[in-house]
C-alpha cells in the first residue's frame, strides 16, 4: 500500500475524531486542551464544522483507496493545512491562544503539508 494512503486514512480518522469531539462533547474535548469554556451559543456553529469534519474525513477515506485519480483532494488538504499552520501561527504570535496550545497542532498541520507534498502520487507519464 502507497504511503499516501496511510496518510490519507490517518488524516480522515482524525477528521471523524474531530467532528464527533466538536459535536458530542465540545466543552470538555476544548476545556482538555485548555482552551476556555465557550458561550452556549457557539456550540451551533460547532455542530457545522462537526459536519464538515465527518464529510472530509469520509472523503478521504474514499480517496484513498485510489489517490492518483483524486490529488484535487490532496491539494484540498494540504490547503486546509496551510490554513491551520497559518491561523496557528496568527493567533500565537498576537498572544490569542499560547504556544502550548498552539505547537502541537500547527506541528501536525506542518508535517501533514510535508508528507502529503512528498508522497503525491506521481503523474503516470512522468513516472
Amino acid at each position: 500500500m502507497q504511503k499516501i494512503t496511510w496518510l490519507l486514512r490517518i488524516v480522515g480518522a482524525i477528521q471523524i475524531i474531530l467532528g464527533s469531539l466538536y459535536l458530542f462533547a465540545p466543552t470538555t474535548f476544548l476545556v482538555s486542551m485548555g482552551h476556555s469554556i465557550p458561550e452556549a451559543d457557539i456550540f451551533y456553529p460547532f455542530s457545522m464544522l462537526a459536519a464538515r469534519f465527518y464529510a472530509f474525513g469520509i472523503a478521504l477515506f474514499y480517496i484513498s483507496k485510489s489517490p492518483e485519480q483524486h490529488k484535487f483532494w490532496i491539494y484540498l488538504l494540504i490547503f486546509i493545512q496551510v490554513i491551520d499552520l497559518a491561523g496557528g501561527l496568527f493567533y500565537s504570535i498576537s498572544n490569542v491562544v499560547s504556544l502550548s496550545l498552539s505547537a502541537f497542532p500547527m506541528f501536525n498541520a506542518l508535517l501533514i503539508i510535508i508528507l502529503a507534498l512528498l508522497w503525491m502520487p506521481k503523474d503516470k507519464q512522468h513516472a
